[in-house]
């Protein structure tokens, strides 16, 4: 009957419309720092068997196919694309870029992240009053581990392998006040989506591994740049298009499936 159409439509516009909220959502964020672009995974549902394949007739001779209805489509979920975003160069000291593998840690409460930490490539920083390295966001989450700059120092500078180092006047060299250390995942697409541009921990993702920057296949340092959204906005454009083509598409087997409904009706008049 076409009640299992009307069923297996609405289950596509029901799947479509969550594509849509994606892919307006990374739209949205195309200007934000260390954004990374999801997309929506789709999966059958379940099958009515009427006929099965390989059953034998009176003959001994075996049915080729089956005979199979399927029930429509489901999201089986999101996943994030952890490809690196193109660099923006600031020139400024506490604009820092991760080139290649890994996330800066900080501090967010337990409610939160169950240990207390997050984990994001956003990378524009500032000091506080005490001269401590906190995200350049609303909640200027803290990093974690830390440096603390001189608040008489000059110059900041931090190089590839995450050493902080300050001119402080009447110096000659620059005093390293902090060592940067960032965290990898065996499975990043498994972390924790939490706003902010801050990712937390999840069974799925397995336990952080935390050192140096350069060390143990994670990324570099880079000063005085940020790293760009990696969304790609024709590609997306493009999704767009055809999520809005298959919506129309299902709408109008809802239309099929109802005016076939209104055919058996009348039948009885």
């Amino acid at each position: 009957m076409a009640v299992i159409a009307l069923q297996s439509a609405s289950s596509g516009l029901n799947a479509l419309s969550t594509k849509l909220d994606v892919i307006a959502n990374n739209l949205a964020n195309i200007e934000t720092t260390g954004f990374k672009a999801s997309r929506v995974n789709f999966q059958d549902q379940m099958y009515i068997e009427r006929m099965q394949p390989g059953v034998e007739n009176a003959n001994g001779d075996q049915r080729p196919t089956g005979l199979y209805v399927g029930l429509g489509v489901k999201v089986s979920g999101t996943q994030a694309n952890f490809d690196q975003g193109a660099p923006i160069v600031t020139n400024r000291s506490l604009d820092l870029t991760i080139d290649g593998s890994g996330f800066f840690q900080v501090t967010v409460e337990d409610g939160l992240a169950g240990d207390g930490v997050a984990y994001t490539r956003y990378g524009a920083f500032a000091l506080t009053a005490e001269g401590e390295l906190v995200l350049a966001t609303d909640q200027g989450r803290r990093l974690d581990p830390g440096a603390t700059i001189p608040t008489d120092a000059t110059a900041v500078e931090i190089d590839q392998e995450g050493r902080v180092l300050a001119m402080i006047p009447g110096a000659i060299e620059p005093q390293e006040v902090g060592q940067l250390q960032i965290a990898t995942f065996v499975n990043p697409a498994g972390l924790r989506q939490v706003g902010e541009n801050l990712w937390v921990e999840s069974a799925a993702s397995g336990p952080a591994s935390v050192g140096n920057p350069a060390e143990d296949q994670r990324g570099r340092i880079r000063q005085g740049q940020l790293e760009g959204s990696n969304v790609d906005p024709t590609r997306e454009l493009v999704e767009l298009i055809r999520t809005q083509r298959a919506f129309e598409m299902n709408s109008q087997s809802i239309r099929a499936a109802d005016e076939a409904l209104q055919t058996v009706a009348q039948l009885r008049r």
